[in-house]
C-alpha cells in the first residue's frame, strides 16, 4: 500500500513525522528547564571579584530572596530569617542562624529598600510560645524551587506554594503532639491588626505601609491584607502582643503582635492555610482567594505553579554542553520575573497613586508598582520588551496612570508612592522606548504630555515638589546646562550627587526629543535633543573624565578619578565618565576620538576599576563596539560572565536591583546587549551558548547559533542574519521582532576587522 503512494506524498508525510517528532523533542527539553533554577542564589553575602573590591556593607549583598512565586506576582512568600520590615533588610539571608516563618512578603528583590504590608505565619509544636520560638536553621533541611518551598523543623514539617495573589501553606506533624500557628503583621510601627473568626475556620489582617526616601515614615495611604482558610477546625485561639497572651479573638495597634491558633495533630496529620493577599480590602483579599485557590489540593496547586514557571521559562531555550550555564540563565530569568509587583485584585480593585484610601477600578490590563527604575530602564524592561510587551503595555499605563493620579511621573514608584529614590527621571525612557517600537496601546499624547512636565516643569507647590514630585534640581539644570556642585539636592534621599544627575537627565531628554520627534513635537524636540548633550558640560578635557563643576564654570579642586566623590551616585569619576548611552561617539570625540575611548575603556579595566555590581557602568563592556576594537568587548564580556556570576548563595555581584543584574547575564550570555534601550539597537558580542531559541512575544522566533572553530572560540569574525553576511556590529528591534537567525561565527583569536569600522557601528545624537 505505502509503495503504491506516489513518491510526492511519501516525502510529504515524512515532512510532517520529522516536524511533530522535532516539535516533540522541543516541547520535552523545554518543559524541564524549571530544575535549573537556585532560589537560593544571591541569598548571601557576593564572593565576586568586583564586589569584594569595590562594595561595602549592604552593597555586597544581592539581597535577593528563594521566593515561591509566579511571574510578576503580588506577593512572594519566602522563608523568614530576619523579622522586620526596616530598609536594607531582607527577608532571608543564608547566613542567618535561625528560621523564623514563612513570610508573605513585598519585598522589592535585591533591593535595599524595605519589605511592606507583610505578613509571617511561623508553626510551634509542644508548648505554646509567642516570643522566642525561632528554630535553629540547616540548610539541609530546605527545598527550594520557584513553585515550592518546605523546609523540616522541629516535629514538623512546614511546605508553602503559590498563585499570582494567594499561597496554601501546609504544616505536617512528624510526631503527635500539639501545634500552633503564629500569625504575625509584621508592623515596624506598632500597628496593624488580625482577627481569629475560629466558627468559620478564617483568620484576617492587615498590615498599614509606610513610606521611605520622600516622605520617610508618613503612611503610604493603603494597606497588606490577608485573609487565611483553615483545615481542620481550629481547637484553641487567640491573641497576644510579644509575650503577653491575650484571649481575645482580635488586637490591633500594639508592638509584636500576631494571633495564635492551635490544634492535636498525631504523626502524619497536617494542617493547612489557604491564604488570599490584597493591597484593595480584607474582602478583596477574599476574593482573590475564592478566584485562584477554590479547593484545598496543594499538590494540584504546586503542579498548576510549576507548569507555569516552565511555560514562563521555556520561552528561551538553550543548547549547551556547560550546566552551571544554564543555571545561572534561568535563575537569572527567575529573578528578572520577580518584579514589577501585580497591585490589582482579580476584580480589578486597585489602590490608586499616591493617595489615602482611594479604591481604583481597572476596566482591562493589570496595574503594576515597584519599578526600581534606575535599575531596570537599562535591561529588565527591554528583555521583556521581546518577551512579554503586553506586560510591558501594562507597565507603562501604570507609570500614565499614576501620573495622572499623582499629578506627576514618578522617579522611582515604589509601594504605590512618590519616593525620588535614586537619581534621573526614567520613566521617560521605559515610555518612550515601548513607544518608539510600536509596542502598547496606551495614550501617547497623554504620556508625553507627562514626560514633558517632568522634563520642564517644577511643582509650583513647594511640598509637592518635597513628596517628591518633579525632578530634582531642575531649575539650577535648566539654568546652568549641567547641575553645579553648590546646589546641595536637599529634598532628595541622594543628596548631591549634581554630576551623575547631569549625565542621566541628558540620557533622559534624549529619549523625551525622541518621543517629541515621533509625536510631532518638533519645537520640544529642538530643544531636548540639545539638553541630551548636556554631559559635556561636566566633561573636564584635562582630565579625560567627569569632574564637579562650580557654578562659575570652574572645576572642583579636589580630584581623585578613582575614589567615591560627593558628586558620583555610588561610583567614581572614572566609573561614571561613560554613562552617555545617547552619544557614545560625541563622548568619544570629546576624549579625542575612538582611539582614545577605547584607551579609557582598557584604563578602566586595567586598573580594575570597573564594578559591575552598580548599574551605571552595565554599559561600559560594550562600549568597545563603538571603537576600532570591538573584539576587547566580546573578551571582557567573557571574562564578567565568568567570574562575577555564580548560581549558590553568593554568585551575584551586588544588589541585583529588582532584576537588572540578571537580566544584564541574559543579555551578554546570548550575545547582545541593549546600551542605548530607547535606539532600538542591540549590540552583538560573543554567545556562550552553543543556540539559542527565543520564543518572543508576538509568537515570532528568533535564534542565535554559534559557530566554534574550537571549543574556546570567543572572537566573531562573521555574522550572518538570516543567512546574509550584515554589516553592522549590532542589530535592530524592527528585525528580531519579525523572527529570524542571527548566525555568530567564533574563533580563538581576536578580528580585528569585524565591527571595527565606524560605518558598522550606531550613531550619535550628532
Amino acid at each position: 500500500m505505502i509503495c503504491s503512494e506516489p513518491l510526492m506524498n511519501i516525502k510529504s508525510k515524512y515532512k510532517i513525522f520529522a516536524f511533530v517528532l522535532m516539535l516533540y523533542c522541543y516541547s520535552a527539553y523545554a518543559q524541564n528547564v524549571v530544575k535549573y533554577v537556585q532560589p537560593m542564589a544571591g541569598s548571601g553575602a557576593a564572593t565576586t571579584p568586583a564586589a569584594l573590591k569595590h562594595g561595602a556593607g549592604t552593597e555586597l549583598f544581592a539581597n535577593t530572596i528563594p521566593a515561591v512565586t509566579t511571574p510578576f506576582a503580588m506577593t512572594q512568600w519566602s522563608p523568614q530569617t530576619q523579622a522586620s520590615e526596616n530598609k536594607c533588610i531582607a527577608p532571608y539571608r543564608y547566613s542567618d542562624e535561625y528560621f523564623s516563618g514563612i513570610r508573605a512578603t513585598h519585598w522589592l528583590s535585591g533591593s535595599c529598600t524595605h519589605d511592606y504590608g507583610s505578613f509571617t505565619i511561623m508553626p510551634v509544636s509542644g508548648k505554646l510560645k509567642t516570643h522566642d520560638y525561632a528554630v535553629k536553621l540547616k540548610h539541609s533541611d530546605e527545598q527550594s524551587s520557584p513553585y515550592l518551598y518546605s523546609i523540616n523543623l522541629i516535629n514538623i514539617e512546614a511546605s508553602v506554594t503559590s498563585t499570582p495573589r494567594c499561597a496554601i501553606l501546609k504544616f505536617t506533624a512528624l510526631k503527635t503532639d500539639s501545634v500552633y500557628l503564629l500569625i504575625t503583621p509584621n508592623s515596624d510601627y506598632n500597628q496593624g491588626f488580625i482577627k481569629v473568626d475560629a466558627s468559620r475556620g478564617e483568620v484576617q489582617a492587615y498590615n498599614p505601609v509606610h513610606r521611605i526616601y520622600q516622605g520617610w515614615g508618613k503612611e503610604a495611604g493603603f494597606k497588606g491584607y490577608m485573609v487565611a482558610k483553615i483545615e481542620p477546625p481550629i481547637r484553641t485561639h487567640g491573641t497576644f502582643a510579644g509575650d503577653t497572651v491575650y484571649g481575645d479573638p482580635a488586637i490591633s495597634n500594639k508592638k509584636g503582635i500576631g494571633a495564635y491558633i492551635g490544634f492535636k495533630l498525631k504523626a502524619g496529620e497536617s494542617i493547612s492555610l489557604k491564604i488570599g493577599t490584597s493591597f484593595s480590602s480584607l474582602e478583596g483579599a477574599r476574593k482573590n482567594l475564592e478566584a485562584e485557590l477554590p479547593d484545598w489540593d496543594f499538590d494540584a496547586t504546586v503542579a498548576k505553579s510549576k507548569a507555569v514557571w516552565e511555560k514562563a521559562l521555556s520561552q528561551i531555550n538553550l543548547q549547551t554542553a556547560v550546566e552551571k550555564d544554564k543555571r545561572v540563565f534561568y535563575t537569572s530569568f527567575y529573578h528578572a520575573m520577580q518584579q514589577p509587583r501585580l497591585y490589582n485584585d482579580v476584580d480589578g480593585s486597585y489602590p490608586q497613586f499616591a493617595s489615602v484610601n482611594k479604591i481604583g477600578k481597572l476596566m482591562g490590563g493589570n496595574y503594576y508598582d515597584d519599578f526600581s527604575l534606575w535599575d531596570i530602564y537599562r535591561a529588565q524592561l527591554p528583555w521583556f520588551e521581546l518577551l512579554k510587551p503586553s506586560l510591558i503595555n501594562d507597565v507603562v499605563k501604570s507609570m500614565v496612570l499614576k501620573g495622572q493620579q499623582g499629578g506627576w511621573l514618578p522617579i522611582f514608584p515604589c509601594w504605590n508612592s512618590y519616593t525620588s529614590e535614586m537619581i534621573g527621571d526614567h520613566c521617560s525612557s521605559v515610555i518612550a522606548s515601548a513607544y518608539l517600537k510600536g509596542i502598547g496601546d496606551f495614550s501617547a499624547p497623554e504620556a508625553y504630555r507627562l514626560i514633558r512636565q517632568n522634563a520642564f516643569d517644577t511643582p509650583a507647590n513647594r511640598a509637592d515638589y518635597v513628596e517628591g514630585k518633579g525632578r530634582r534640581a531642575l531649575d539650577t539644570y535648566l539654568k546652568y546646562h549641567y547641575i553645579p556642585v553648590e546646589d546641595s539636592v536637599p529634598d532628595a534621599f541622594h543628596k548631591k550627587e549634581q554630576v551623575s544627575r547631569t549625565l542621566e537627565y541628558a540620557y533622559d531628554d534624549y529619549a523625551a526629543a525622541m518621543m517629541a520627534k515621533k509625536t510631532g513635537k518638533i519645537a520640544d524636540h529642538n530643544i531636548l535633543i540639545k539638553r541630551a548633550a548636556y554631559y559635556q558640560n561636566v566633561f573636564d578635557k584635562n582630565t579625560g573624565m567627569v569632574r564637579g563643576r562650580h557654578a562659575d564654570g570652574s572645576w572642583i579642586s579636589d580630584y581623585r578619578p578613582d575614589s567615591k566623590a560627593y558628586y558620583i551616585t555610588e561610583g567614581t569619576p572614572r566609573q561614571y565618565t561613560f554613562y552617555v548611552p545617547q552619544d557614545v561617539p560625541g563622548l568619544a570625540r570629546l576624549m579625542g576620538g575612538p582611539s582614545k575611548l577605547e584607551s579609557s575603556l582598557d584604563s578602566l579595566f586595567i586598573k580594575n576599576e570597573y564594578w559591575h555590581g552598580n548599574e551605571p557602568g552595565h554599559q561600559v563592556p560594550f562600549m568597545y563596539n563603538y571603537t576600532s576594537a570591538p573584539w576587547k568587548t566580546q573578551k571582557v564580556v567573557r571574562e564578567i560572565l565568568a567570574t562575577e556570576y555564580g548560581d549558590g548563595p553568593g554568585g551575584l555581584s551586588g544588589n541585583d536591583d529588582a532584576g537588572q543584574m540578571s537580566a544584564w547575564y541574559m543579555f551578554a550570555s546570548v550575545g547582545l546587549y541593549p546600551l542605548n534601550p530607547v535606539s532600538g539597537e542591540y549590540l552583538i558580542s560573543s554567545p556562550i551558548f552553543d543556540h539559542v531559541s527565543v520564543r518572543l512575544g508576538n509568537g515570532k522566533v528568533f535564534q542565535i547559533a554559534a559557530h566554534k572553530k574550537t571549543r574556546n572560540s570567543q572572537y566573531i569574525y562573521l555574522v550572518k542574519w538570516n543567512g546574509k553576511i550584515i554589516g553592522k556590529n549590532y542589530i535592530t528591534y524592527k528585525n528580531i521582532v519579525k523572527g529570524g537567525r542571527l548566525d555568530v561565527y567564533l574563533q580563538d583569536k581576536p578580528d580585528l576587522a569585524w565591527g571595527a569600522n565606524s560605518a558598522m557601528q550606531p550613531k550619535g545624537i550628532n
